[in-house]
């Protein structure tokens, strides 16, 4: 994720998603190919435009050479079943879509998904249950690896579920400012300290004005 220095990965009105550096969309090629599947939020794929490639022929050769498949397993998560049917992701069929939704995505919206996605897996009754979700693609996909790009309700989801192993997390100077800008993780969040997820800071890199920074979960937790 790029986040302001104020923690937005969005302005309010979410007419600017994206303003990371050159150097930080390399960054993000660069941890799809070590992945064997990409996940969004399906609001974020809409954003974005995002297709959840292999980044090009460059990291195309790396996943190879590292055993992996030419392109990552590509995930939507939506609770209600929301998903622009014409989004740019449904446009290019190089891998396989798997949708995650829950019960509350209406029949018609799950015939509409079934005719988008290669899968269609309702996963809890109003909220999707990640760690089984996680099983699932382990046994049905073999995803031992798998790299969530967002956007900040999905992020916050995983945190209350603790699975988020490690965070990469690129600080970029600026300030949107906003009450209701989207944040590196929206949703419910925690009520107590207790609650919160604990990470230490294992990397630290300054580039061209930018803070590139790994955090990985505190082995107590």
């Amino acid at each position: 994720m790029a986040m302001t220095a104020d923690g937005k990965i969005a302005t309010a009105n979410r007419a600017v998603h994206s303003f990371g550096s050159q150097r930080d969309l390399a960054h993000l090629y660069e941890l799809r190919a070590t992945a064997d599947a990409v996940m969004c939020g399906a609001r974020t794929v809409k954003i974005s435009e995002t297709i959840l490639g292999n980044g090009g022929e460059k990291f195309r050769k790396r996943r190879l050479k590292s055993g992996l498949a030419e392109y990552p397993l590509r995930i939507i998560v939506s609770g209600s079943g929301s998903i622009d049917p014409v989004a740019n992701i449904f446009q290019k069929r190089f891998s396989p879509i798997v949708i995650l939704t829950t019960e509350r995505a209406s029949a018609r919206k799950l015939a509409q998904l079934s005719k988008l996605a290669d899968h269609v897996k309702i996963c809890g009754e109003t909220e999707i249950n990640f760690p089984s979700v996680l099983r699932w693609l382990r046994k049905q996909f073999g995803v031992k690896r798998l790299l969530c790009e967002g956007g900040g309700e999905l992020n916050d989801a995983l945190f209350r579920a603790d699975l988020v192993d490690e965070i990469h997390l690129t600080v970029c100077p600026k300030i949107f400012g906003g009450r209701t800008a989207s944040t590196f993780a929206d949703g419910l969040g925690c009520q107590r300290l207790t609650d919160a997820t604990n990470f230490e800071l294992t990397s630290l890199k300054r580039e061209n004005g930018e803070l590139f920074t790994v955090l990985s979960k505190c082995k107590n937790g």
